[in-house]
Order: structure tokens, then sequence, then C-alpha cells
């Protein structure tokens, strides 16, 4: 692993990789003032438009927007085709795996992964066991999550096959840079990714069950409504695909369907890509105290009549405690090696383990193996002697919480600061979509960036901020 800080645009001080040279001959023929103009206007377009984040837990502001920096993240076509290529692989690896765990269970039988681990996890769902999804495909939407540590090295950080958020941004991102910045496209072949939503309609269209009284699939987004996080989103998500935004209140159960409520009485819904945690999505079989998801769902789930996107029970997959095994997944299901890394990962419930990480906890990266958001971990370079042993303490509790990685030493990317271009680190979710016949990945993806000089944590509820990422065509 690299330990010098990989930087993507310079080679040396005055030392332009290939990806940047254009772009920085066009940044340094530009007036920097001006820059900063077009900076607060993507701020106030952003405002505008109402893209913003809810901060749970946070009085002193509910909703926030999300910091956005103008220059853009470039990627090589050749760097892009190999990363293509591992995240495809992960992605089959990832379907069929949980095909197997909700199925045979070859992969315990065979002991590659121990057993514990899926039987005592709250992300495996039982009610799942034998449920075939429409298409075979448990995964509609991924998010990967990548880190880089040098020219041709990246790892994967997490998998995100729940409900990963983040791709309105990506999109809007990239409409602000064309409209701020027209004469960079046409200098630079930058692959669209404005197709994204026509491409997950089309995707999730594809998964529709069949037997359908509908003379096309019926599409519609179940978000738990105006006050979660990602509501913006959901909405924006709804209204680019030209599918109904509905909540629970507009679903019920109507001749063993799923329909929702329409000036015409109720229509039934093909595929719904739900926003919806597994707990929340039936009171009926998850918690009898949801007022966000649909009673007997799961039981017309069950019966093959409607889709759900993603499939309930897929968290098991992104489980930070499954994930040290991907290695051995990938391997499984597909006979290949991996092609991403994994980030080296010691699981505190495995007692050898436990010692190392207490022994070097200074040096490490601590993650609650149900943790997201950048919340529940310990950044060992980063923390103070008082954080340290208050993290230990909750080490010693509870091991099988937490995993612990080395802390890489993670790429930057320049952002615009008072004094120019200047380095931060970042990492990228580019999205998956994944239908029976296909699996499409948009060219880029959020580009994530901690916005403090030195920072590694890029969460937007953190801190972070995101800018475009261009990937180059051929």
């Amino acid at each position: 692993m690299t330990q010098a800080n990989f930087d993507e645009m310079l080679l040396g001080p005055d030392q332009v990789r290939d990806p940047y040279k254009v772009y920085s001959e066009w940044f340094h023929s530009e007036d920097l003032k001006q820059l900063r103009r077009k900076s607060q206007d993507a701020e106030a377009f952003f405002r505008r438009i109402g893209i913003t984040f809810n901060v749970y837990g946070q009085a002193e502001a509910d909703e926030r927007l999300i910091p956005f920096d103008i220059v853009p993240r470039i990627i090589a076509a050749r760097e892009w085709a190999r990363l293509e290529r591992g995240i495809e692989q992960r992605v089959r690896a990832v379907n069929a795996f949980l095909h197997d765990i909700y199925h045979r269970q070859e992969i315990l039988r065979a002991g590659r992964i121990p057993a514990e681990i899926i039987a005592g996890n709250e992300a495996f769902l039982p009610e799942m066991i034998g449920v075939n999804p429409p298409g075979g495909v448990y995964t509609h939407i991924v998010g990967v999550d990548l880190v880089r540590t040098g020219p041709d090295e990246f790892f994967v950080l997490e998998d995100n096959v729940r409900t990963p958020s983040g791709v309105s941004y990506m999109l809007e991102n990239r409409e602000t840079m064309l409209q701020m910045f027209p004469e960079l496209f046409t200098q630079l072949n930058v692959r669209p990714v404005s197709a994204y939503p026509q491409k997950l309609r089309k995707s999730l269209c594809d998964t529709a069950p069949e037997g359908s009284p509908n003379s096309k699939p019926v599409l519609a987004v179940l978000t738990p409504g105006i006050h979660n996080s990602a509501y913006f989103e959901h909405a924006f998500l709804a209204d680019q695909m030209g599918a109904e935004l509905v909540e629970s209140a507009d679903l019920q159960v109507v001749d063993g369907r799923i329909a929702m409520r329409t000036t015409q009485g109720y229509q039934p819904i093909d595929v719904l890509y739900r926003r919806v945690d597994d707990e929340y999505l039936d009171p009926l079989t998850f918690n009898p105290d949801s007022l966000l998801g649909v009673p007997g769902i799961m039981d017309v789930y069950r019966a093959g009549n409607i889709t759900l996107a993603n499939a309930p029970g897929t968290g098991i997959a992104d489980d930070k405690a499954l994930y040290s095994y991907m290695p051995e997944i990938i391997e499984f299901y597909t006979g290949e090696q991996a092609i991403l890394k994994n980030v080296p990962t010691w699981r505190c419930s495995e007692p050898e383990a436990l010692s190392h990480v207490l022994a070097n906890l200074k040096d490490l990266v601590v993650k609650e193996v149900h943790g997201s958001g950048g919340y529940g971990m310990l950044v060992g370079p980063a923390a103070s002697k008082r954080e340290l042993a208050d993290f230990e303490k909750k080490l010693r509790a509870k091991p099988a919480n937490y995993i612990a990685q080395p802390t890489l030493a993670l790429s930057t990317v320049p952002i615009l600061a008072k004094e120019g271009l200047a380095p931060r680190h970042v990492d990228l979710r580019p999205f998956v979509l994944v239908s029976p016949n296909r699996i499409d990945i948009t060219p880029g993806g959020l580009t994530r960036v901690a916005l403090k000089k030195g920072s590694l944590v890029v969460n937007s509820s953190q801190g972070g901020g995101t800018k475009d990422t261009w990937v180059l065509g051929d």
C-alpha cells in the first residue's frame, strides 16, 4: 500500500497528470476572482432548487446544504475501464451470494464464511428464505464506495446495497458544471451521466413481475416522507423517472396486489423503488409500530406480485462484519480473484484481532459493524487521548460490534481554496443498475471530498462536500 498521498492531478510541482492537462491549462488562464464568484453562484443555485439534507439530532440546523466544489475530479478512460470490470464482478458476486444465503447456503456448507456471521445478524431476514425476487435480482441499485491510494491502486471501502443515496447530487453537480463551464465540455470528452434516471426506470421496469393487470409496468417511489434526510433525492428521482412519489398512506393491498390511490381509484403497482428500511417496510411482518410501510406488502411480495427494489434482506451483503469476507465471496461465486481489493480488516470479534486493534488503536480506523454516515467511528490518528480511552472501553465491552482498518493514505484532488488550488482527500461512489439481463455502471459517480485540510472524513454529515466526477472517453 502506498504511504504517501497520491495526488490525482500532479506528478510533481510543475508536472500535471495526463487526465488533468487540459483542465490545468484552462484553470491557469482563468481569473481566480471570477471562479470564486462562480463558486458562490453554484451555492445559490443549489439553495434555490432545494438540494439539502437533514441532520438528525442537531438542534442548530435541520436542513443543510452540501458544499459543492467547482473543480472536477477527472478519471482517465483506462482507469475507469478497470474500475468497471471490478465493480461488475463484485455486484454479480453479491447477487449470487444473496440468492445462495436465502436458499441452499452453499457458502456456509463449504465453510468459506462462518455461519454465525449470518445467523446472528440483524440484517439477515429469515422471512426471505426461499423467496425468489422477480428476475432474480436482489440489488437493483448499488453504490460501491471506493478510495484510491496510487495510480493503479483502488480499494473498496464499503458496499451499499440497501438503499444507496447520493445519485441526485451526482446529477445536479453535472448539470451545474454544464451550465457554468460549457467551454470545458467542448474541450474535454467527458462521458455523460444525464441518462441515469431513464436507465433507472428501464432497469426497474425490466424486473417487473409477470401477470400484471397493467399494459406496461407501473413504477412508484416509496418515501418515508418530507422529514427524511434524503427526501430531496426521493422526489427528484420520482420526477426524473416519471414515477409517482408515494407514502405509506397512499398504498394498500387490493386483490392481492399493492395499489396506490389515484383520482381514478386504486391502481396496481408493479415495481416499488422503496426508500424505507426493511424494519419499517411491513408492520405485519417486521416492526409493528411502523407507520412508514404497507401492512401486508411482504405477503404480496412473497406471492410474486410486486418487485421491491432493493429486495428486503439485501443488507446482509453490505454489513461491515461480512465485508472482510468479500474476496472469498467473489472467488466462491465467480471462480476469479477479486479485481478490486478490500481494505485489510480486523474483525474485533476475534480475540487475536481485538488484541492487535487495542495495541494499535491510535493508528487505526475503527467502525461500528452497523454504523453509517461517519458516526460511531474512531479515526485513531486524529483522536485525543481521552477519545482513545473512551473508545477502548466500548471495544472491550462489545468487541463484536466493531471492525478496524489501517488508516489509508487516501488520494487527493484539488479544490478551489482561498489561495487557488489545494489538495483534499476524496472517495468515490459509482452507481450501478442491475436488471435480469445487464449491469449498467454510470461513468463517474459521486465524489465526496473532505473540505478540511488533512481530514479523512468525507461524509456530508461530518462537514464534507461533493464535486463533479468526469470520466474521459477514449
